[in-house]
């Protein structure tokens, strides 16, 4: 993790994208934001990029790859397994069924997508803050 590098967004719905992106500009968190529409377009960033990205933010539910399966191959993955990128689901999916399953794995979080503007800013701001205080082992690179 950098406190400098981008925050990586896996989001395939346009509409929740645009409220993410607003909220990051509204909240004035001065890192990079990247979209990936899937868990394939973010590991294939996420294996090739020099860059240490600062969080990783994930839907659950998504085509071609969801987000427990994208965490399943990041955990599996020496090189992204030693970025030890904080990774956060961000997700209408609050069946305890699935949180179970994503926990199983080495996620740091779940949160429920909120449906006001004015909550899922809080609910980010504290996502945010937390990571940005946090020490870490990669937060120098």
């Amino acid at each position: 993790m950098s406190i400098v590098g981008p925050i990586i967004s896996i989001e395939d719905d346009a509409d929740d994208q645009f409220l993410i992106k607003s909220v990051i500009e509204e909240l004035d968190i001065p890192n990079e934001l990247l979209f990936f529409n899937n868990g394939v377009e973010a590991l294939l960033y996420l294996e090739t990029t020099r860059e240490q990205p600062f969080l990783i933010i994930c839907d659950i539910n998504m085509p071609v790859m969801n987000g427990l399966e994208l965490r399943e191959r990041i955990d599996k993955n020496e090189y992204l397994r030693k970025k030890s990128i904080p990774f956060v689901f961000l997700s209408t999916a609050d069946n305890p069924l699935v949180i179970e399953t994503a926990y199983e794995s080495t996620i740091q979080g779940f949160f429920k997508k909120e449906n006001s503007f004015d909550d899922l800013k809080n609910r980010i701001r504290v996502i945010y803050d937390y990571w940005a205080y946090c020490l870490h082992p990669n937060q120098y690179i």
